[in-house]
């Protein structure tokens, strides 16, 4: 019924789709684990949820920057180029992949009013950056068919990487916790690990496709093995809060200290454009 989802997927390429890949692990195995780490980011989730904490002094303004209008028009042309491809090769259900859920949300981000939604989207998606930096480390370019496609998954994933670094330098609502704080760091986690096993593996399983990795290893996975899952779970657990932790420090570093780049005193600070300092001063 939905074979115009996934029937063009590429089955030359090793481990992307097929029984094969789809069988690399037992149903006992996939269920074990799938309710244990389900479980488990549920528990964490509930007691961590509460400590959240978001600005209560916040002042909401909306600043109608030219470089947002910019940049998620930029980015959105980019989204429906995507999609047009993907359903041009019969792959649309790789739009479900976390790097292309985490573009969607810096296009919301762009694009959305100033609220505190838009300060807890933008934090919890700070923690989704290891997606573009495991995508330049180990690219995945040969399942895209069309030439373009192909310079399109650089582009985007480099996006990825530039929008945090745009947003933090406009400050006000786009701010993040104190470096100290994981909770943030925590929640997001458990959110993306659920989204892998309970919606990315339940569509990846009966369509035979390997989306994120759900069903089989990469060739390139170190952790090759029946425990590849686990291992994962494991090492992206330290990869995500550091890596999230680190680009705010450099950022931070950037745009408040380094006088090349520095913009502001203070990284949650809002950014004043030079028009509206000039009126105050008259």
């Amino acid at each position: 019924m939905f074979e115009w989802a996934y029937s063009g997927a590429n089955r030359a390429v090793p481990r992307n789709v097929g029984p094969e890949c789809a069988y690399f692990l037992s149903y006992n195995r996939q269920i074990i684990e799938t309710i244990i780490i389900t479980a488990l980011c549920s528990y964490i989730l509930v007691k961590t949820y509460p400590k959240l904490v978001l600005p209560q002094d916040e002042t909401y303004i909306k600043s109608d920057r030219g470089g947002k209008r910019l940049l998620v028009i930029l980015l959105a042309l980019l989204w429906g180029m995507e999609i047009g491809f993907k359903f041009a090769s019969r792959t649309v259900i790789y739009l479900l992949n976390p790097c292309h859920v985490t573009t969607l949300m810096q296009i919301y981000l762009l694009a959305a009013p100033p609220s505190r939604t838009v300060t807890a989207v933008f934090r919890i998606h700070l923690n989704l950056l290891n997606g573009p930096l495991l995508a330049f480390l180990f690219p995945e370019t040969a399942s895209r068919q069309i030439p373009a496609e192909a310079a399109l998954y650089w582009i985007q994933h480099g996006m990825m990487c530039v929008i945090p670094y745009y947003l933090l330098r406009i400050g006000g609502v786009y701010n993040v916790e104190p470096l100290g704080d994981f909770n943030w760091a925590i929640v997001s986690y458990c959110l993306n690990m659920l989204y892998h096993f309970i919606i990315l593996q339940a569509i990846a399983i009966p369509a035979q496709v390997n989306l994120n990795h759900m069903i089989c290893p990469a060739l390139l996975d170190p952790f090759e093995g029946p425990w590849y899952r686990v291992a994962a779970v494991l090492h992206q657990a330290v990869l995500c809060p550091l890596l999230c932790k680190a680009y705010c420090l450099v950022a931070d570093f950037c745009l408040t200290k380094f006088p090349p780049t520095k913009v502001k005193q203070q990284l949650k600070e809002l950014l004043q454009d030079k028009k509206t300092d000039d009126k105050k001063d008259l």
